[in-house]
């Protein structure tokens, strides 16, 4: 996949634990696993607001783009 999520590296970075982030956006851990191990075909964008909101960044922070040539 061309998508990079960076999420641990943002809880990294904030020294924050899964399950705090979890709590903090209102997503299952299950949902942040998916999403954070890149095997989420999609993200709503309320997801990606709490997210960012939560750890304080820019949806470009958490979501990179890499070709796959």
């Amino acid at each position: 996949m061309a998508i990079i999520i960076n999420v641990d590296v943002m809880l990294a970075k904030r020294k924050m634990s899964v399950t705090e982030l979890s709590e903090r956006v209102g997503i299952t851990m299950a949902n942040l696993s998916i999403l954070k191990n890149g095997k989420a075909k999609a993200i709503r964008f309320s997801t990606l607001e709490g997210i960012c909101k939560a750890l304080d960044c820019q949806p470009g922070d958490i979501l990179e783009y890499r070709s796959d040539t």
